[in-house]
């Protein structure tokens, strides 16, 4: 079986695709790939991101195949995929980074800058925070009561469905800290960076059988 990492151009892949090795089983490999026939025949993808909404998505555009491979794997073949901080940000509808930009649409929900009630608060939200698990699901299964995920995010996913969000963080106010729905799932904070808690979130998805 096969993770496959999509390689376009954004940060944190090597990190990524360690943490990944870590947590697979025996016949389960990581590959860190750009090439989009080996993504679509992925048993499970992550599709990583790190920097501004529509360069991540010039990126993709750039790979030959790249976005119609992804729409295979989610949506004919309804496989596992993770999307990790900005490749989260990119399953929504749309994103309001630097002019408005339209996501994969797989989950009803616009990206939209951080505004914390609280002036003082900076932005982007960097560091450790603690997750509010809003419902159960198997990516979260296991996680300790107060379990903290490092963030880097300016901008965060607001969803329509609020039954699409699984965990929230606190910045002041509610910001989405992970989305899924069928097969699809999605992390605004980063596993590789999160240690332990970011290993079992990791080991869950590469077990997960939606």
């Amino acid at each position: 079986m096969t993770v496959a990492v999509v390689d376009y151009g954004s940060g944190n892949l090597r990190s990524a695709a360690k943490a990944l090795e870590r947590v697979c089983g025996a016949g389960q490999r990581v590959a860190v790939t750009a090439d989009a026939d080996r993504v679509a025949e992925a048993e499970r993808v992550v599709l990583p991101g790190v920097g501004a909404f529509a360069d991540c998505l010039a990126g993709l555009d750039a790979l030959p195949g790249m976005r119609a491979a992804l729409e295979r794997v989610a949506r004919e073949r309804r496989r596992p995929v993770l999307g990790i901080c900005v490749g989260m940000q990119l399953m929504a509808a749309r994103g309001f980074e630097h002019g408005v930009h339209e996501g994969f649409g797989w989950f009803d929900a616009a990206v939209r800058r951080l505004t914390p009630d609280d002036a003082a608060l900076k932005v982007p939200h960097m560091g450790w925070n603690e997750l509010e698990i809003a419902r159960e699901h198997p990516l979260l299964a296991g996680l300790p009561a107060g379990a903290h995920a490092y963030f880097v995010h300016g901008y965060a996913l607001a969803a329509d469905d609020g039954d699409d969000v699984v965990a929230y963080a606190d910045h002041g106010g509610r910001v989405c800290a992970a989305v899924a729905r069928g097969n699809i799932a999605g992390a605004q904070f980063h596993p590789e960076k999160s240690q332990r808690v970011g290993l079992r979130v990791l080991a869950n998805f590469v077990r997960w059988r939606p």
